[in-house]
């Protein structure tokens, strides 16, 4: 059960953003800072990747811990029914639905050769240095193939 009123919710869900977040935001700036141009949200691209590099094919995206999913059936539950009880029907569909198009974004940047790169906004925000040079490693390693 809800919490908060209808208004209360509406007001706080409007203010979830779906692009340029805190995390992406810090992640796109250290990029930079490494010298990595990049473009953000591109449309063009499946599933429109936060953050794409085209020159080595990589796309990257920033995900939101609850939105899609990050070990959402474990979390805090020590029982599938707890989780389902603790969960509406509409946040256990609308969740499943985000994991499953991740999963069909991944598989299509796999079958065009794309290298693709998720990290959770919650391993962005512990440890940002790390993701970096992930994703530095990976641009040097196909710099490398690419002669």
């Amino acid at each position: 059960m809800d919490k908060l009123t209808p208004e209360q919710r509406h007001k706080c869900m409007s203010n979830i953003r779906s692009f340029d977040t805190k995390p992406e935001i810090f992640f796109r700036k250290a990029l930079w800072e490494w010298g990595v141009r990049y473009r953000k949200n591109v449309r063009s691209l499946f599933g429109t990747p936060d953050i794409a590099i085209k020159k080595y094919k990589i796309v990257i995206f920033i995900d939101g811990d609850f939105w899609h999913g990050n070990d959402w059936e474990k979390k805090h539950f020590s029982s599938q029914e707890e989780l389902l009880s603790s969960y509406s029907d509409y946040w256990q569909k609308k969740i499943t639905r985000n994991i499953e198009r991740d999963k069909k974004v991944k598989k299509h940047y796999q079958n065009i050769g794309w290298t693709i790169l998720r990290f959770w906004t919650s391993e962005t925000e512990k440890n940002l240095n790390k993701c970096i040079i992930k994703t530095i490693k990976k641009i040097n390693k196909i710099k490398k193939h690419m002669g």
